[in-house]
């Protein structure tokens, strides 16, 4: 776990932490996000540019959980190391996501590779699914208050209530299913639905029979046929469309009670 918390710390640099930031719309807060991974050399302004093309392309999928968007794009040129950062607005803005507007954080993510920020994401994913945890982000009053709680450095109340024992059987025994997460990329909001998912697996004790593989909606309509089933956001689903395999709906990224319901449904337990 430290080692995950070192990785996210690592990646989003206090300098790249600004709250109480006025954003005009969807775009200014993203553009907030991206001119800070500008100042901290992470990418170039063509990379703000790129989130914001993403969302004019495919929706405000980014929008992972109430309140919350995750701000990001392809692997690009214009990234120049993997980095984050954090916006905290001061009045929250329209994204036009169906539940989970309006927004009042945005964290961006330029990443070099699909697999260097694997650990910062599970850290991140868990930090803002533990519901004490988020509060004391939204409430951090500096930058510095609100990278300590990121690295950890803030006593744990304990794991919240965990769903209920699946009452149906394992998946075939011996078998080894595959569960794809896919987000318009495949590098940022997929890892967010994946390491969720993962949480629930074990918590049902199916780790050993079902995989989880974040990928991105070109992939995932290839990829298709290896799964069971396919979860993703409603404006992804929608992109997708019929894929020969179950397409599952999942609104808030960072919830394990509706990953957990949505897993029941998949396997009618």
């Amino acid at each position: 776990m430290m080692t995950c918390m070192e990785d996210l710390k690592d990646l989003l640099p206090v300098e790249a932490v600004r709250l109480d930031v006025r954003a005009a719309d969807w775009r200014a807060a993203i553009g907030a996000a991206g001119r800070l991974m500008v100042e901290t050399g992470a990418t170039t302004d063509e990379y703000t540019r790129e989130m914001v093309a993403n969302v004019e392309e495919n929706g405000p999928y980014i929008v992972i959980a109430p309140g919350v968007a995750f701000a990001h794009s392809r692997p690009s040129p214009a990234v120049l190391s993997t980095g984050m950062s954090w916006v905290r607005l001061t009045e929250p803005v329209e994204f036009g996501h169906e539940s989970n507007d309006p927004v009042t954080l945005v964290v961006a993510l330029a990443a070099q590779d699909s697999a260097a920020h694997t650990s910062a994401m599970a850290s991140l994913a868990r930090l803002l699914g533990d519901p004490d945890t988020a509060a004391a982000l939204a409430a951090a009053p500096t930058p510095e208050t609100l990278h300590a709680v990121l690295a950890g450095e803030r006593p744990a109340d304990g794991p919240g209530p965990e769903p209920s024992e699946p009452s149906a059987s394992e998946p075939r025994a011996g078998s080894l299913h595959k569960i794809l997460t896919v987000c318009g990329n495949g590098v940022g909001t997929s890892l967010f639905l994946k390491n969720t998912l993962e949480q629930v697996l074990d918590r049902w004790g199916w780790s050993r029979f079902v995989t989880v593989e974040a990928t991105d909606t070109i992939s995932a309509k290839g990829k298709a046929s290896e799964a069971v089933a396919l979860l993703t956001s409603r404006e992804i689903a929608r992109i997708l469309g019929d894929v020969g395999r179950p397409v599952k709906v999942v609104q808030d990224f960072t919830s394990t009670a509706e990953v957990d319901a949505v897993l029941r449904d998949t396997y009618d337990v």
